[in-house]
């Protein structure tokens, strides 16, 4: 499962491949090096959005077994747990 840790390590290396491509630009352009930087760029935010989509269904999940279990929601919430991140390894 992502965490917030992930997060914040990817909008900083997308804050990095933001900030070398201002560079490019600056000292020059090689448009060839322009491309790579901004293809990186695509996936990095492609993982980002992954990752938030991650964090937001794990959240929302958790707020909804605390919201119907009542008491029993500590026993069930581990098994559920285990079987959502089986599925979710899969992906």
């Amino acid at each position: 499962m992502a965490s917030v840790k992930d997060v914040e390590k990817l909008t900083d290396d997308l804050g990095n491949l933001v900030e070398e491509m201002r560079n490019e630009v600056k000292n020059g352009a090689d448009f060839e090096r322009l491309m790579q930087i901004a293809d990186e760029i695509s996936e990095h935010a492609d993982n980002a959005a992954q990752t938030f989509s991650s964090v937001n269904d794990t959240l929302m999940s958790r707020l909804s077994e605390l919201g119907s279990g009542g008491g029993s929601s500590k026993r069930s919430s581990s098994s559920k747990s285990a079987s959502s991140s089986s599925s979710s390894s899969g992906s």
